[in-house]
């Protein structure tokens, strides 16, 4: 589905940028995340594309799933990143809190996290959410 993005639209994450600029690159292997919450807005953004691969391979191997199933009558449409703790280049591991607004079978929702990131061998990946 990340194929079917125009690299000149805007971002699904929000930052404002078009997809071809901010998570496009992320999503096809041409860079990294260089912080928790950048990698968080980019597994919104492929939460939003449909891209389960990148999903699978920034989560974190001791807690990612075999596979992964997305439900498609679900439309992720906003994010919010609210607070993040560490996370940066300087960190090994980092929080981020969000909440994700989405649309399914014509009602609007949204969920709230904190997740949890990692860094290893300098790259950062989901590992779970909070307790």
């Amino acid at each position: 589905m990340a194929d079917d993005i125009i690299a000149g639209t805007r971002c699904p994450c929000g930052s404002g940028e078009t997809y071809g600029d901010c998570c496009g690159p992320l999503h096809a292997g041409e860079r990294a995340a260089a912080t928790a919450e950048r990698l968080m807005r980019s597994r919104f953004s492929a939460f939003a594309v449909g891209d389960t691969a990148y999903l699978l391979a920034t989560w974190h191997p001791s807690t990612r799933p075999k596979s992964l199933d997305l439900d498609l009558t679900q439309r992720w449409t906003r994010l919010d990143v609210l607070a993040t703790t560490g996370g940066t280049p300087f960190h090994d591991s980092g929080i981020v809190e969000f909440r994700a607004h989405y649309r399914h079978k014509g009602r609007s929702g949204s969920m709230h996290e904190l997740s949890t990131f990692t860094r290893e061998d300098g790259q950062w990946r989901y590992l779970r959410a909070a307790e």
